[in-house]
């Protein structure tokens, strides 16, 4: 619980400067660099990361790698805070948030849809175009596929689900007919 309260205000920090300068998805670009580069060399994540290492070779470790990157002064002076303030460990978390904050910043809501089999991508469509009309903001759809909800689709807004699946359906038809015999 803490990692993550921690994780969403270095997030709210970085968003506020992207508001300010108009860099937010330059930004968002340069913290998923990051996160790719770890998941290249999960040897250098795990340095930097781990305090039994001697502090002052892990510091001159990180301070190479991230003056060997090409990126802007705001999102070095950015990492370098973190680790710093040795939350670097934290970095997947704070992606993950400030990825959150600037889809909102944006405009854009991320809706998780569930099929029971491969849609046409007209239906995607369809899908797509109805999500954005309830909820006012374009929507990307991150799709996966479940056999077990046997039919229908089940999507998921943030707190919001939708569950339109053949299996919730007979799972509700069940308890009406339980309730209906014990009248």
């Amino acid at each position: 619980m803490r990692s993550s309260v921690i994780a969403r205000r270095y997030a709210k920090a970085l968003i506020l400067i992207g508001k300010e300068d108009g860099q937010s998805e330059k930004y968002r670009e340069e913290l998923d660099g990051v996160i790719e580069l770890l998941n290249q060399n999960p040897d250098f994540e795990q340095t930097i990361n781990n305090p039994l290492y001697d502090a002052a070779r892990r510091k001159k470790l990180f301070k190479t790698v991230l003056d060997s990157l090409e990126m802007s002064n705001v999102m070095k002076t950015y990492l370098n805070l973190i680790f710093s303030k040795q939350r670097f460990n934290q970095i997947r978390a704070i992606s993950e948030y400030f990825n959150k904050l600037a889809d909102e910043l944006h405009g854009i809501v991320r809706a998780d849809l569930v099929s029971a089999r491969e849609l046409s991508s007209d239906s995607y469509d369809q899908i797509r175009q109805a999500l954005a009309k309830m909820t006012g903001k374009e929507v990307v759809l991150e799709t996966s596929l479940d056999p077990e909800i046997i039919g229908g689709i089940v999507t998921k807004i943030g707190d919001l689900v939708l569950d339109g699946s053949i299996k919730t359906q007979l799972k509700n038809m069940r308890e009406s007919l339980k309730r209906g015999e014990s009248v």
